[in-house]
């Protein structure tokens, strides 16, 4: 039974009742396969985003100059790495790039051992300490180069997987439920570790978490399935892999130029960027803002650690929620009201003052689930964009590595520069020095932190909003009657 095939085999919603369809589910082999990376993902990019930053500012007391020159050599790796696996895995002859199960299946091991390089400090630092910056720098780039080299696959399987806007939408469902149960893994270590105040729970649960994502990507290893797999591969010929022309410097020039050159690829892009920088800045600096703008007697420890797990917890089902406005009005307009709600509300905040604590922590939660539940649907339009240069190239088999490749070529700058400005605005009025600062001067950096969880929301948004109006492939979701499921 092929991919399409297995996608379209699962529950038919048709005229059933809702008990119905309880009684008649049957689990989707083929997105449970895809979900399953998710889920390992989710556990270990969550408390990784979350955590490292503080981890590293306020206990391994790494310097401003250090923290900033590793995010710079992490910034060039970010961008450089992408495009560099998509292309590998779109023409590779080797079977583990090629072959998108086996990217996944070889690199799980290692991407959920990098995931515990930072938990474990390589000495006992001091303040400044120069080994702390290398820490930081040697566990950001093996953890963002693993991370992409089995993500990129996983992307590559939802555009090639199946080419039917409801079975792509069958993707997103499996993957948000798989999110949703791999983000809880923010809220138990939380908990567990009293937010990281107890270190040794912390590590501990590290451990145990590399391990559980580990098995939960193994298992789409062992049984996910492009379509292209075995394209050609019928007794006596050779596989695509094996037709595939040798990698070559002119072949990347000119692949990559296809890509740049589509007009809605470009505003994806741009607009992608701001989205990156966006969830960056909420990761690395919700803790850090909910800590100094919101007094403990008013949000007490459990609260807050019940704040940033439902930051994680609630896109999936705010997406989960939304699985009929996606059929009924598409991404593109779900993208687009998610910008104007953005900024509306991070107005109406600024307008309400700092003093509104229990809005300000409602903000920044809502804020945090708003953004992440929006890019959580970017694998549709990417697909399309995909499917759009499949089509116009008339290749033999899509260049999805290569796609989202090229996109996180210019959006995982916005990973770094996103801590990089925030914490050289911060020190700039004192973050460093906080616990000896004058009254006067703490005031003074409150409110720059305010300024800063309004303004930066507000604007960013305003500026997508704006780019993505000019997107154009806005109805794939009212062309599904040209599929027909077997």
């Amino acid at each position: 039974m092929s991919t399409e095939e297995k996608m379209g085999s699962g529950v038919r919603s048709g005229t059933m009742t809702t008990g119905q369809n309880w009684l008649n589910f049957k689990v989707n082999q083929a997105a449970l396969a895809y979900a399953m990376t998710t889920l390992g993902a989710s556990m270990i990019n969550n408390i990784f985003s979350f955590y490292y930053v503080k981890l590293f500012i306020n206990e391994y007391k790494t310097s401003e100059t250090a923290f900033h020159q590793s995010q710079l050599v992490f910034m060039v790796w970010n961008a450089f790495n992408d495009p560099l696996f998509g292309y590998l895995q779109d023409n590779s002859r080797m079977r583990c790039c090629s072959q998108r199960r086996l990217s996944i299946l070889y690199g799980a091991p290692l991407y959920s051992l990098s995931f515990l390089l930072p938990w474990f400090p390589w000495r006992s630092y001091y303040p400044g300490d120069w080994l702390s910056g290398l820490h930081l720098m040697v566990a950001l780039c093996a953890f963002d180069g693993l991370l992409t080299f089995v993500l990129l696959a996983q992307c590559a399987l939802f555009a090639e997987i199946s080419s039917n806007h409801r079975n792509r939408i069958r993707l997103v469902q499996y993957g948000q439920v798989a999110s949703l149960m791999g983000s809880s893994s923010i809220l138990f270590c939380g908990v567990l570790s009293r937010n990281m105040e107890d270190f040794a729970a912390f590590q501990a649960f590290s451990v145990l978490v590399a391990v559980l994502s580990c098995c939960c990507m193994l298992y789409t290893g062992f049984y996910s399935q492009s379509r292209y797999d075995y394209k050609g591969c019928s007794p006596g010929e050779a596989c695509i892999a094996d037709q595939t022309p040798p990698v070559s410097f002119a072949m990347l020039r000119t692949l990559m130029w296809q890509i740049l050159t589509n007009g809605d690829f470009q505003l994806f892009v741009t607009m992608n960027f701001f989205q990156v920088f966006m969830v960056a800045f909420l990761n690395n600096f919700t803790m850090i803002f909910t800590e100094q703008l919101i007094p403990a007697n008013v949000l007490p420890p459990l609260a807050k650690s019940l704040m940033y797990g439902a930051g994680f917890i609630c896109p999936q089902l705010l997406v989960l929620s939304c699985q009929r406005l996606l059929h009924d009005i598409g991404y593109y307009r779900i993208i687009l009201y998610t910008f104007y709600l953005e900024a509306g509300l991070a107005a109406l905040v600024l307008v309400l003052g700092p003093q509104r604590y229990y809005v300000l922590a409602f903000f920044l939660t809502f804020t945090m689930v708003l953004i992440q539940a929006c890019f959580s649907l970017f694998g549709l339009p990417l697909a399309d964009i995909i499917d759009a240069d499949l089509l116009k190239h008339k290749r033999s088999s899509p260049l999805s590595s290569m796609v989202f490749g090229t996109n996180a070529l210019f959006t995982k700058p916005g990973q770094s520069l996103a801590p990089m400005m925030v914490l050289s605005i911060l020190n700039q009025f004192g973050y460093e020095r906080r616990k000896d600062a004058a009254e006067a001067d703490l005031q003074l950096l409150h409110s720059v932190m305010f300024y800063l969880v309004c303004l930066v929301p507000m604007c960013v948004a305003t500026v997508q909003a704006l780019v993505w109006r000019h997107y154009s492939i806005r109805n794939s979701h009212t062309v599904d009657t040209k599929y027909i499921d077997s």
